[in-house]
Protein backbone atom coordinates (compact mmCIF):
# COMPACT_ATOMS: atom_id res chain seq x y z
CA UNK A 1 0.00 0.00 0.00
CA UNK A 2 1.28 3.37 -0.84
CA UNK A 3 1.17 6.14 1.54
CA UNK A 4 -0.85 8.92 1.46
CA UNK A 5 -0.17 12.61 1.23
CA UNK A 6 -1.78 15.79 3.20
CA UNK A 7 -2.49 19.12 1.74
CA UNK A 8 -0.06 22.10 2.71
CA UNK A 9 -1.65 24.53 5.46
CA UNK A 10 -4.37 27.10 4.50
CA UNK A 11 -2.76 29.83 6.33
CA UNK A 12 -1.40 33.74 5.87
CA UNK A 13 0.34 36.13 8.34
CA UNK A 14 -2.92 36.56 10.23
CA UNK A 15 -4.15 33.54 10.81
CA UNK A 16 -4.91 33.21 15.32
CA UNK A 17 -7.10 30.10 14.90
CA UNK A 18 -5.96 26.88 13.62
CA UNK A 19 -8.28 23.85 12.54
CA UNK A 20 -6.65 20.37 12.68
CA UNK A 21 -7.98 17.39 10.74
CA UNK A 22 -6.06 13.84 10.55
CA UNK A 23 -5.28 13.23 6.81
CA UNK A 24 -7.82 13.94 3.88
CA UNK A 25 -10.03 11.19 2.80
CA UNK A 26 -10.02 9.74 -0.87
CA UNK A 27 -12.22 12.53 -2.26
CA UNK A 28 -10.29 14.98 -1.05
CA UNK A 29 -7.42 13.84 -2.25
CA UNK A 30 -9.09 13.06 -5.42
CA UNK A 31 -10.08 17.02 -6.08
CA UNK A 32 -6.68 18.08 -4.14
CA UNK A 33 -9.42 19.98 -1.53
CA UNK A 34 -9.99 19.96 1.89
CA UNK A 35 -13.30 18.48 2.97
CA UNK A 36 -14.26 17.92 -0.60
CA UNK A 37 -16.46 14.59 0.33
CA UNK A 38 -20.18 15.72 -0.73
CA UNK A 39 -21.44 14.48 2.47
CA UNK A 40 -18.76 15.83 4.68
CA UNK A 41 -20.35 18.75 6.80
CA UNK A 42 -17.27 21.29 7.09
CA UNK A 43 -18.13 23.20 4.57
CA UNK A 44 -21.77 23.90 5.32
CA UNK A 45 -20.26 24.28 8.66
CA UNK A 46 -18.21 26.98 7.88
CA UNK A 47 -20.61 28.73 5.83
CA UNK A 48 -23.05 29.19 8.55
CA UNK A 49 -20.33 30.44 10.64
CA UNK A 50 -18.94 32.69 8.38
CA UNK A 51 -20.21 35.27 5.49
CA UNK A 52 -19.63 32.76 2.29
CA UNK A 53 -22.17 30.38 0.36
CA UNK A 54 -21.76 27.04 1.07
CA UNK A 55 -21.67 26.24 -2.68
CA UNK A 56 -19.26 29.22 -3.46
CA UNK A 57 -15.94 28.06 -5.39
CA UNK A 58 -13.50 26.69 -3.52
CA UNK A 59 -11.06 29.17 -3.45
CA UNK A 60 -14.00 32.13 -2.57
CA UNK A 61 -14.48 29.48 1.06
CA UNK A 62 -10.76 29.67 1.35
CA UNK A 63 -10.73 33.20 1.38
CA UNK A 64 -13.48 33.50 3.69
CA UNK A 65 -11.34 31.29 6.12
CA UNK A 66 -7.82 33.55 5.90
CA UNK A 67 -10.81 36.88 6.32
CA UNK A 68 -11.73 35.13 9.66
CA UNK A 69 -8.16 34.51 10.82
CA UNK A 70 -8.40 31.15 10.07
CA UNK A 71 -6.00 28.07 9.13
CA UNK A 72 -6.65 24.71 8.16
CA UNK A 73 -4.27 22.25 8.10
CA UNK A 74 -3.53 18.61 9.37
CA UNK A 75 -2.06 16.81 11.97
CA UNK A 76 -0.26 14.12 9.72
CA UNK A 77 1.87 14.80 6.60
CA UNK A 78 1.54 11.09 5.14
CA UNK A 79 0.75 7.56 6.27
CA UNK A 80 -0.79 4.33 5.33
CA UNK A 81 -4.71 4.06 5.21
CA UNK A 82 -7.03 1.56 3.52
CA UNK A 83 -9.83 4.15 2.07
CA UNK A 84 -11.01 7.12 4.45
CA UNK A 85 -11.60 6.58 7.52
CA UNK A 86 -9.73 7.74 10.47
CA UNK A 87 -9.64 4.04 12.05
CA UNK A 88 -8.14 2.07 9.44
CA UNK A 89 -4.79 4.83 9.53
CA UNK A 90 -1.79 2.13 10.20
CA UNK A 91 -0.15 3.39 13.08
CA UNK A 92 3.36 2.52 12.69
CA UNK A 93 3.37 4.77 8.95
CA UNK A 94 2.40 8.09 10.73
CA UNK A 95 4.77 10.88 9.89
CA UNK A 96 3.92 14.32 11.70
CA UNK A 97 3.56 17.53 9.83
CA UNK A 98 6.14 20.08 10.97
CA UNK A 99 4.39 21.60 13.80
CA UNK A 100 7.16 23.49 15.53
CA UNK A 101 8.03 25.72 12.10
CA UNK A 102 4.34 26.07 11.58
CA UNK A 103 3.83 27.65 15.19
CA UNK A 104 7.24 29.68 15.02
CA UNK A 105 6.20 31.18 11.59
CA UNK A 106 2.53 32.06 12.63
CA UNK A 107 3.04 33.41 16.20
CA UNK A 108 0.00 34.67 16.37
CA UNK A 109 -1.62 31.08 16.39
CA UNK A 110 -3.74 31.14 19.83
CA UNK A 111 -6.00 28.36 19.51
CA UNK A 112 -6.14 24.81 18.01
CA UNK A 113 -9.41 23.32 17.16
CA UNK A 114 -9.34 19.49 16.32
CA UNK A 115 -11.88 18.45 13.67
CA UNK A 116 -12.54 15.00 15.70
CA UNK A 117 -10.86 12.76 17.84
CA UNK A 118 -8.22 11.58 15.52
CA UNK A 119 -6.82 14.66 15.17
CA UNK A 120 -6.24 15.45 18.86
CA UNK A 121 -5.21 12.50 19.76
CA UNK A 122 -2.59 12.40 16.86
CA UNK A 123 -1.48 16.01 17.84
CA UNK A 124 -1.20 15.45 21.70
CA UNK A 125 0.45 12.22 21.29
CA UNK A 126 3.32 13.33 18.51
CA UNK A 127 3.06 16.97 18.66
CA UNK A 128 2.47 18.00 21.95
CA UNK A 129 4.39 15.45 24.28
CA UNK A 130 7.38 14.95 21.83
CA UNK A 131 7.80 18.99 21.20
CA UNK A 132 7.55 20.33 24.87
CA UNK A 133 5.25 22.73 23.27
CA UNK A 134 4.09 25.85 24.98
CA UNK A 135 0.46 25.31 26.71
CA UNK A 136 -2.35 26.68 23.80
CA UNK A 137 -6.30 26.21 24.20
CA UNK A 138 -7.07 22.86 22.12
CA UNK A 139 -10.01 21.83 21.50
CA UNK A 140 -11.86 19.00 20.11
CA UNK A 141 -14.66 19.33 18.17
CA UNK A 142 -17.38 16.81 16.38
CA UNK A 143 -16.32 15.35 13.58
CA UNK A 144 -17.43 16.93 10.31
CA UNK A 145 -17.05 13.26 8.64
CA UNK A 146 -19.85 11.48 6.98
CA UNK A 147 -18.74 8.48 9.10
CA UNK A 148 -19.86 10.72 12.50
CA UNK A 149 -23.54 10.09 11.82
CA UNK A 150 -24.32 9.59 14.71
CA UNK A 151 -24.31 13.03 15.88
CA UNK A 152 -27.05 15.51 14.04
CA UNK A 153 -25.52 18.77 11.78
CA UNK A 154 -27.18 21.13 14.20
CA UNK A 155 -25.37 19.18 17.13
CA UNK A 156 -22.07 19.58 14.95
CA UNK A 157 -22.70 23.32 14.11
CA UNK A 158 -23.55 24.65 17.61
CA UNK A 159 -20.63 22.95 18.82
CA UNK A 160 -18.66 24.23 15.99
CA UNK A 161 -19.80 27.56 17.06
CA UNK A 162 -17.13 27.53 19.66
CA UNK A 163 -14.67 29.25 17.18
CA UNK A 164 -16.44 32.28 16.55
CA UNK A 165 -16.49 32.48 20.49
CA UNK A 166 -12.55 32.51 20.71
CA UNK A 167 -11.62 36.00 21.88
CA UNK A 168 -8.55 36.23 19.54
CA UNK A 169 -11.51 35.79 16.95
CA UNK A 170 -12.56 38.86 15.07
CA UNK A 171 -16.36 39.15 15.19
CA UNK A 172 -18.71 38.79 12.16
CA UNK A 173 -21.47 40.49 11.47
Amino acid sequence: MMPIYSFAPIVDEHAEILILGSIPGRASLAAGQYYAHTRNAFWRIIAELLPVDFTAPYELKIQALKSARIALWDVLQSCKRTGSLDSMIEVDTLVINDFQTFFHTHKKIRHVFFNGAKAEICFKRHVRQENNFIAMPCTRLPSTSPANASIAFERKLNAWRLILDDQHLMRFT
